[in-house]
């Protein structure tokens, strides 16, 4: 079936370099908007849901070019607002070889959303209208304020029986100094309040700071998420485990906890044109079979497929369709497709 889902976060600016140069290097870049919130409602939106994105922008030529880009990709603007002057920027660096990608944030702290009061949202009508509302750890580690927000938008969800979904996506740099401490009490919350869950053993290790014995990451994985999932009363989590090969391909395992079971994809091995945005693919992946109500197995394979096709396009964010995405579950690869 289709739902009205939403995501809420922060839209940003992504200036990239041209091929592979640095950033001393280039006298151009190239522009566009992204962002969690962004990603995983124009993905949902191509699945066939009705995807909502509650923001703030700026009241300005850049907000305005925000919006232009977010409606291009089928994001309904009911819940964005627009005030202040700013949007957050990051700058990207395309790896090459043993040079990894880089990103370089700027003028997140000032940026229209992370300065936003909570009187520009109506929460409440929201969550009558929307049955799935998404949130990540990246929102979550901006300032006290969103942390508000975002936890008083979450318990409205729940009060009015939609479902929350809950993305860790753990960021060392937006934490800052002794992050993990800092953020455990604010993940907890939501983690209390979350029906569907992205993490894997290493946030469960480092943030929630939970032992294990085991030293491979799999036997990590069965050991503690269902720990995670009992004490947090979780419906479903789920992750990826990603590898790095030596000719600088990647290879994507998916797995799914699910009424006490877990469920593991195969590894999929694949080339990389843009890392960004690819897990942000899988989490759609993962949201959109559960509200499809495939078995486990069928939507871990529908999730990594997802992530694997999300690294052959550039821009942060998903574009496949679902049909798109049941081709790339075959493993095969066509020449022209005519």
């Amino acid at each position: 079936m289709s739902e009205n889902i939403l995501a809420f976060g922060e839209v940003m600016m992504r200036l990239q370099v041209p091929g592979h140069e640095l950033l001393q290097q280039a006298s151009t870049l190239n522009y566009s908007f992204s962002g969690t919130g962004v990603n995983i409602s124009s993905a949902l939106t191509r699945l066939g849901h009705k995807g909502y994105l509650m923001t703030t922008l700026p009241n300005n030529a850049i907000g305005d070019a925000s919006v232009s880009y977010l409606q291009k990709l089928g994001i309904h603007s009911t819940f964005i607002r627009r005030g202040g002057e700013n949007v957050g920027m990051y700058f990207l660096e395309n790896g090459f070889g043993m040079r990894s990608s880089r990103v370089t944030y700027a003028n997140r702290k000032e940026s229209s959303f992370n300065t936003a009061t909570g009187e520009m949202y109506n929460f409440a009508e929201a969550a009558k209208q929307i049955g799935i509302v998404h949130f990540c750890g990246i929102t979550l580690a901006m300032n006290d304020s969103v942390r508000v927000q975002m936890k008083s938008f979450a318990k409205a969800v729940k009060e009015n029986g939609g479902k929350v979904v809950f993305d860790c996506n753990y960021r060392p740099l937006n934490w800052g100094e002794n992050g993990y401490g800092k953020a455990k009490p604010h993940y907890e919350e939501m983690l209390y309040m979350a029906d569907i869950v992205m993490m894997n053993e290493k946030d469960a290790m480092h943030i929630l700071g939970m032992n294990t014995v085991k030293e491979q990451r799999v036997e990590q994985v069965k050991d503690l998420i269902p720990a995670v999932a009992k004490k947090y009363d979780i419906d479903v989590i789920a992750g990826t485990h990603r590898y790095i090969n030596g000719d600088n391909s990647h290879a994507l395992q998916g797995f799914m906890y699910k009424n006490q079971a877990f469920t593991f994809s195969e590894i999929k091995r694949f080339a990389v044109l843009d890392r960004i945005g690819a897990g942000d693919a899988y989490t759609s992946g993962i949201i959109h079979g559960e509200l499809k109500r495939f078995e486990p197995a069928k939507t871990v394979d529908f999730a990594v497929a997802a992530g694997m096709l999300a690294h052959s396009i550039v821009g942060d964010t998903p574009v496949s369709t679902e049909s798109d995405i049941f081709r790339a579950m075959t493993d095969s690869v066509g020449d022209v497709e005519r």
